[in-house]
């Protein structure tokens, strides 16, 4: 059987619960990611934050925004850009989601592929015995391993 940690990254990008939506966002771009798990300051998971959430936070009611990191056409562009400095000093505690789901190293595959699916997360922590983040799997990265290691596509 195919398990997590067969498929995981283990050099996971992450932030810490009192770092703020600026920090998150320098990481977001620096490494061109769109989530990270959130750990407090021993490494366990606490929440997740993703640039859904990023955009939910800086701008709760419009639905017109699509990728915090394309250009947007966004009628009240410059009211966007202003919600976002007014907050970018916020605590990651404060955006991310807790209700999370998390898989663990021996896991199977399988199981980290029901969660990504059934609950459309683009991203899923792999935690330790300790709770703690040593992997992440990510949708795309899921699918591009699985065509090299099954499909044998180079």
């Amino acid at each position: 059987m195919m398990k997590v940690k067969d498929f995981m990254i283990q050099q996971v990008h992450k932030v810490q619960q009192d770092q703020t939506l600026k920090d998150v966002l320098r990481l977001f771009i620096h490494h061109r990611i769109s989530g990270v798990p959130v750990t407090d300051a021993n490494n366990k998971l606490v929440g997740m934050i993703s640039d859904g959430d990023v955009l939910r936070y800086i701008n709760p009611q419009k639905q017109t925004v699509y990728d915090v990191f394309s250009y947007v056409i966004v009628t009240e562009q410059e009211e966007l850009v202003e919600a976002l400095s007014n907050r970018i000093n916020t605590s990651a505690k404060k955006i991310m989601k807790t209700k999370i789901h998390s898989v663990s190293p021996e896991d199977e595959l399988e199981k980290a592929l029901q969660i990504l699916a059934k609950h459309h997360f683009k991203k899923l922590p792999v935690v330790n015995e300790h709770k703690q983040v040593v992997g992440v799997i990510s949708r795309g990265d899921l699918l591009k391993q699985m065509a090299t290691k099954i499909i044998n596509l180079d």
